[in-house]
């Protein structure tokens, strides 16, 4: 486990302190929170090191007081049956006026941006993106996405900056 922290601590660091010379990363205008909570399927990341070999990805959000949300983000490890991993990063909603800009920490001190920079109307995928723009998590409400909603979330992802031959669909096998 402290092995874990200290790479997550390092991952971390690197982000933080790495300034990205592209622009600004435009997050959606506003999010409903209690809409947004609840279970999300991870459908394309760009791997880093803890998620390059995940399956079944599901990331869940529970608002609480004060502007916090719960992360509760499961993975298993190269097949359904693998190695199962579980992340529960501290959140805090940082921009209160679209609530669509927060912060997350996964080792104290250092908070690090998570932004929702696209969200179907009715709720039924999201994108969460990075200032970097070197991760990026792309999420549905089911375990598979609609092949022309995925083509068009990769076409606004390469408008705003991404690198979209890096993103890499995460498998979803559930019986």
């Amino acid at each position: 486990m402290k092995k874990w922290l200290l790479i997550i601590l390092l991952l971390l660091l690197f982000f933080a302190c790495k300034k990205s010379e592209k622009r600004v990363l435009e997050t959606v205008e506003y999010v409903d929170l209690e809409r947004f909570m609840g279970d999300w399927y991870v459908i394309a990341i760009i791997p880093n090191f803890i998620e390059k070999d995940a399956v079944n990805g599901i990331e869940s959000y529970q608002l609480l007081p004060n502007d916090r949300v719960k992360i509760d983000y499961r993975f298993a490890l190269k097949s359904p049956e693998g190695k199962k991993k579980h992340l529960q990063p501290k959140a805090w909603v940082y921009n209160k006026e679209t609530n669509a800009e927060w912060r997350v920490q996964f080792i104290w001190p250092l908070k690090v941006p998570y932004l929702i920079i696209d969200l179907a109307r009715d709720y039924s995928y999201t994108v969460i993106g990075e200032p970097s723009r070197r991760l990026v998590w792309i999420m549905a409400r089911k375990p598979c996405l609609d092949d022309d909603i995925y083509a068009g979330i990769l076409q606004r992802l390469a408008k705003k900056g991404y690198d979209i031959n890096k993103i890499k669909k995460m498998p979803q096998v559930w019986e």
